[in-house]
């Protein structure tokens, strides 16, 4: 099995046991902080006592999995924080597909400057040839999770998914052109699966659309100057850190870094409606409708993002907390959860392999959220 030393270095793991990331055994290294850092807000519209009881659960509680970080903003602000030993405050930590929600937020800013377009058939090399039908999927289709293109997310036993051979095994070296090989297992905008390798053929797209160069290192260049000055520094996520594959694209459907706090303040921005705390309009108003917005094929998710709808496909917890609720949400249990009713955003990182456990997340994340006023 042959995989990108660079990923592999950065995230910290030996080759041989690379691939177990994805199956939940490792997630990246902490950095160490001195101690756990536990801060609550006294003036917070919710008493110090019942946020408290709130969170120690998330940490407390085995059946719960490891918490390792969990975050609540409210206007903005940080309210109460909370860090298991070994992470804190300036502590980087795996997104895993919470990357997805920052790849549509770029696309969108692509969508904006005209270089890209929501309903048109996304330009792909391989695709091209008269007649193939693939050449007929659109960016929406794409960003909606209903590209039709024959990708397993999740395989049994695991190195049998197309996720973890594209990031870790055969398709590492150009996680983009492996999803892009895929075959139709759908007509375009059938169905609803939930793909990784749809967020990868999206990073190799806009790359295409900032250099003509098929040379690696101008092609990550070309992407981070554009992270960088669009998203990174007037979102104020000084964090943000972007894995590149080994032909120079962004690993965007499940490797990028940032501490808990940026974390916060990206939600925040989504909050916002695209706006900074500054009230310059970082991302328009629009697009956030439009991720926002129930797709076509499955209610509970919009433009590469989890809504708190009903559906039999569904990463949150409908019925639990307000349905104009929605959020970022990784593998293992990473979640960002943004509430616009109640002017909140809470971040809960950490390890949580288990489908009980994940629930239990579910359940206490939305006691916390549930405390507070609409």
């Amino acid at each position: 099995m042959q995989i990108d030393s660079r990923i592999v270095k950065r995230l910290g793991l030996g080759a041989g046991i690379a691939a177990l990331v994805v199956a939940g055994t490792l997630v990246g290294r902490a950095q160490q902080a001195p101690d756990p850092v536990y801060s609550v807000a006294s003036d917070a519209v919710v008493g110090a006592s019942a946020l408290r009881g709130a969170i120690d659960p998330l940490f407390d509680d085995k059946a719960m999995g490891q918490t390792r970080a969990l975050l609540v903003m409210r206007d903005g602000k940080v309210i109460a924080e909370r860090y298991a030993p070994g992470f804190g405050p300036d502590t980087k930590l795996l997104s895993w597909s919470m990357a997805k929600t920052v790849t549509s937020v770029l696309v969108g800013l692509m969508v904006s400057d005209g270089r890209l377009a929501l309903d048109a058939p996304v330009p792909v090399a391989a695709w091209s040839q008269p007649g193939d039908p693939r050449g007929r999927i659109t960016l929406r289709q794409l960003l909606t999770m209903s590209s039709g293109l024959d990708h397993v997310e999740d395989g049994e036993p695991i190195m049998n998914g197309d996720t973890v051979r594209m990031l870790f095994a055969d398709g590492a070296q150009d996680m983009a052109a492996y999803a892009e090989s895929k075959p139709l297992a759908h007509a375009p905008g059938e169905e609803f699966a939930y793909s990784t390798g749809s967020s990868m053929i999206l990073s190799d797209l806009m790359t295409r659309m900032l250099t003509n160069s098929a040379d690696p290192d101008v092609r990550r260049r070309a992407m981070q100057m554009f992270i960088d000055g669009r998203l990174k520094a007037p979102g104020n996520l000084p964090s943000l850190t972007a894995e590149y594959d080994a032909n120079g694209t962004m690993i965007g459907g499940s490797i990028m870094h940032m501490t808990a706090r940026d974390y916060g303040r990206f939600g925040d921005l989504l909050r916002r409606r695209g706006r900074s705390p500054s009230g310059h309009q970082i991302l328009p108003e629009k697009w956030i409708d439009l991720m926002t917005t129930p797709s076509a094929r499955n209610a509970a998710y919009g433009l590469h993002i989890w809504l708190n709808r009903d559906s039999s496909e569904s990463a949150l917890m409908p019925g639990q907390a307000p349905a104009s609720l929605f959020g970022c949400v990784g593998h293992n249990g990473q979640y960002i959860l943004i509430s616009p009713s109640q002017r909140l955003t809470v971040v809960r990182i950490g390890m949580s392999p288990d489908k009980d456990q994940r629930r239990a997340v579910r359940g206490a994340l939305a006691r916390l959220i549930g405390l507070f006023p609409g």
